[in-house]
């Protein structure tokens, strides 16, 4: 609990006695809930906040208002960004109905309405 009591002490206080969060402790705290066997309430609970208040900071973390450390254990699968396509190269055409994932030479093509925890099983197979 010493390591959770001094990183309460970097969240200054208010003038009415609230703490103020710091957007890089809200972010640590929001990539703690994100690693394997973690949940919101845990982590709330042990950073002495509501669970609900963590849920706002994932939220503002799903809109890009928070950037997330990366901590041992985040369950990430691994993005390649690859460079834009230039004006004149014409793009394969796609239905709008469908995703696809892409390593190296190999595309799956998946219905727009497969699963979120599918489409994370087939980019982890697909990474080893």
């Amino acid at each position: 609990m010493g390591a959770t009591s001094e990183f309460l002490a970097r969240a200054p206080r208010r003038a009415d006695g609230k703490r103020n969060w710091p957007p890089e402790l809200k972010a640590r705290i929001v990539a703690e809930t994100l690693i394997e066997g973690e949940t919101v309430n845990a982590v709330a609970k042990r950073y002495e906040l509501i669970p609900s208040t963590v849920s706002d900071w994932r939220r503002m973390a799903r809109q890009g208002k928070l950037v997330l450390p990366n901590l041992d254990g985040m369950d990430f699968v691994p993005v390649e960004i690859g460079a834009p396509a230039t004006v004149g190269q014409s793009l394969p055409a796609t239905s709008s109905s469908t995703i696809d994932v892409i390593k190296g030479c190999v595309t799956v093509r998946l219905d727009a309405g497969t699963p979120a925890a599918r489409i994370a099983e087939i980019a982890r197979a697909l990474a080893t």
